[in-house]
């Protein structure tokens, strides 16, 4: 299978819409914006769950790697999501997560197999 890096680009571009509208759903305060008026970190952040997601880890792999990368970027827990001050409360734990969080991580695993399965 080849995916090219248009293609990742893509499917994080599906996956963002997906965990946007998620949020939506399920009231998030602070919901992430659209792709196209998306920081460039958020990006490169879906960009990389879609990497992530490539080598077939699992939703719990996909958090705990979101969660490395985050801490690696100076992130911390936090009650609040918040950009500027580099808190988020999904911070935690895969087990600590609420069902509504966990599916975020389900939809994007699915979403990437999804994509792929056609791309290649």
């Amino acid at each position: 299978m080849t995916v090219l890096d248009s293609d990742i680009v893509n499917i994080a571009r599906v996956c963002h819409a997906a965990n946007r509208e998620l949020q939506l759903i399920q009231g998030d305060p602070a919901p992430s914006p659209e792709w196209v008026t998306a920081p460039e970190w958020q990006q490169t952040s879906a960009v990389d769950g879609v990497l992530q997601a490539l080598s077939g880890i699992s939703p719990r792999e996909l958090h705990n790697a979101w969660c490395t990368s985050k801490e690696a970027d100076g992130w911390v827990f936090g009650l609040v999501k918040d950009a500027e001050a580099k808190t988020h409360p999904c911070l935690v734990d895969y087990d600590q997560l609420d069902d509504g969080q966990k599916m975020k991580d389900l939809v994007f695993a699915a979403i990437v197999t999804a994509m792929t399965a056609v791309i290649g």
